[in-house]
């Protein structure tokens, strides 16, 4: 606690001091990376026990240390400089600056799950000069002195923590909080939140991004900004439009939300032979209106579902409410699993009822098994007759899963110019596709199986433009050029409009206002929009 304190403490110092006075920040990025100098500006303002270039011993271990996926593990071309595992906000503006003085591009990393591994690696034929700034060790999670029902109870937490942290956190402060974010405890925030925030929760509570209510970034001059600091406009920037696009977030203020001592979680399994077609096709009309306090989302595998479930409240309460609005589901009071908000989130962690809720706070990684993944949205429900032609390719060699995200209950309610993540009302659910295999092994079945059956799902998805989640990265749906060392506003709309919407033209303009040399870019970063009349003010 103390650490904790010391540390936000030192962020809240930063806000009102002028840091790295010594550094000289031009008005733009060096044209031509001056390498060697990038380095000596960081050796001179952050300590070299923070640095880590490609020469030392163990730059190959740091790299892969948040490194979750090895299909996007870097090779020579694709590496970093160097690494700076910033230890507080003065290290990372430091970074910034020395970056933004010698033509050095930062890309930026806090749990490593970047579907794309663009936080560590540039895909880019000869690559451009970069480092990665890691987040890792930002990880204090500070819960307010409000945190007592019915005041609004908030809480602080720096971008390098995981989901899993917070939600320790958070529980073990009172146990009837929680934060409404993803199921994957290893997830870090700083990423998590910057795309939006599926998860069990956000059918009563909305996305994480819906509560978010301040933040501290550091922008692409180096200065450290809260949210009054920043602005509204690049408030809502950050609140969804990705990671990596206007500066680093190091620190997010959320809303807790109240839910009841004990909650009710489920696994329903069920084959075809049994009947799961018919009632994934209910499903569909079924899941997104249910009553918000319920979440049912269905895992496809093989020729298996897994309906998979979290309700706020009793099991006494769930089995009537669903014999009576899903009963095709055929749930039983046998099927319940009552326990804590804590323990559910370690249960669809492990799939263990018995986890403990001390796993959470494990920052696992590994590289024994390589993944791809795409991702859709469906509005209108798809027909028994699909679905059994759709099953048909989980029969083939190279076959996957899916798993399907219901949405409705808040997240619907809320118009889609509200937050960047613009696929709210009207959406039935989100799909998820994924293919594994193993390290060392041939993933060409694999690869080929997931590109040929998202092009057959085209024919059931939302079209023009085909929509996807951008905490999903998918580089096959395009990727940004760059002319005259910008990235152009054309190219990115490409991809920009598929997890953007109509949001995306009003990213790119606050993309112009805040980062307009483009210092803070990759393959699909926010291109600059400029237009005359559009650059917006930070108080705007």
């Amino acid at each position: 606690m103390a650490t904790m304190s010391r540390t936000l403490a030192a962020l809240a110092l930063t806000l009102t001091i002028s840091c790295c006075s010594y550094l000289s920040t031009p008005s733009s990025a060096a044209a031509t990376p001056d390498s060697d100098g990038f380095l000596q500006c960081l050796w001179g303002n952050i300590p070299n026990g923070l640095i880590y270039t490609q020469g030392a011993s163990n730059f190959t271990d740091v790299l892969a240390s948040s490194v979750r996926n090895p299909r996007v593990f870097p090779g020579d071309a694709a590496r970093p400089l160097c690494i700076v595992t910033a230890a507080d906000a003065t290290h990372v503006q430091a970074a910034v600056r020395c970056g933004r003085a010698h033509g050095v591009r930062l890309r930026v990393r806090s749990g490593g799950h970047d579907y794309e591994g663009l936080s560590s690696r540039s895909v880019r034929p000869g690559g451009e000069a970069f480092a990665v700034v890691d987040l890792a060790a930002l990880r204090a999670v500070a819960v307010g002195s409000d945190a007592v029902w019915p005041l609004a109870p908030t809480a602080w937490v720096e971008s390098g923590a995981t989901l899993g942290e917070l939600y320790y956190a958070v529980a073990k402060n009172n146990s009837e909080l929680a934060f409404p974010a993803g199921i994957c405890p290893t997830i870090g925030v700083g990423g998590h939140l910057s795309g939006g925030g599926i998860g069990m929760l956000m059918r009563k509570f909305g996305l994480a991004v819906d509560n978010v209510v301040d933040a501290r970034i550091v922008n692409a001059d180096g200065d450290l900004l809260d949210r009054a600091g920043m602005g509204e406009d690049l408030f809502w920037a950050i609140r969804g439009g990705g990671g990596g696009n206007f500066g680093i977030v190091v620190a997010w203020k959320v809303s807790l939300v109240k839910v009841p001592s004990t909650v009710t979680a489920f696994n329903i399994m069920r084959t075809v032979d049994q009947g799961a077609i018919d009632v994934l096709t209910r499903w569909q009309e079924v899941g997104p209106t249910l009553p918000s306090d319920i979440n049912i989302r269905v895992i496809i595998m093989g020729q298996q579902l897994t309906f998979q479930s979290l309700y706020l409240g009793k099991c006494a309460d769930l089995v009537p409410m669903l014999g009576t609005l899903f009963p095709e589901l055929g749930m039983r009071s046998s099927d319940c699993l009552e326990m804590t908000w804590l323990q559910s989130v370690a249960f669809f962690d492990s799939w263990n009822p018995n986890a403990p809720v001390e796993s959470l706070l494990n920052r696992r990684t590994g590289l024994s098994t390589f993944t791809k993944n795409k991702s859709d949205y469906v509005k209108q429900a798809i027909p028994k007759e699909e679905w059994q032609k759709i099953f048909g390719w989980f029969a083939m060699n190279g076959a996957g899963m899916l798993i399907l995200e219901p949405h409705g209950g808040f997240i619907g309610a809320v118009p889609a110019p509200a937050t960047p993540y613009p696929h709210r009302s009207g959406v039935l659910y989100n799909i998820q596709y994924i293919v594994f295999w193993p390290s060392g092994g041939d993933g060409t079945a694999a690869t080929s199986w997931i590109g040929s059956f998202y092009d057959f799902m085209g024919q059931y998805v939302s079209s023009n433009p085909r929509e996807a989640y951008v905490n999903y990265r998918d580089l096959d749906i395009g990727q940004n050029e760059v002319v005259n060392d910008v990235s152009t506003f054309d190219s990115g709309k490409v991809w920009g409009e598929r997890y953007f919407a109509g949001n995306f033209r009003r990213l790119a303009a606050v993309k112009a206002a805040v980062d307009p040399t483009d210092f803070f870019r990759n393959e699909q970063s926010i291109p600059p929009l400029f237009q005359q009349g559009n650059r917006l003010g930070k108080h705007d």
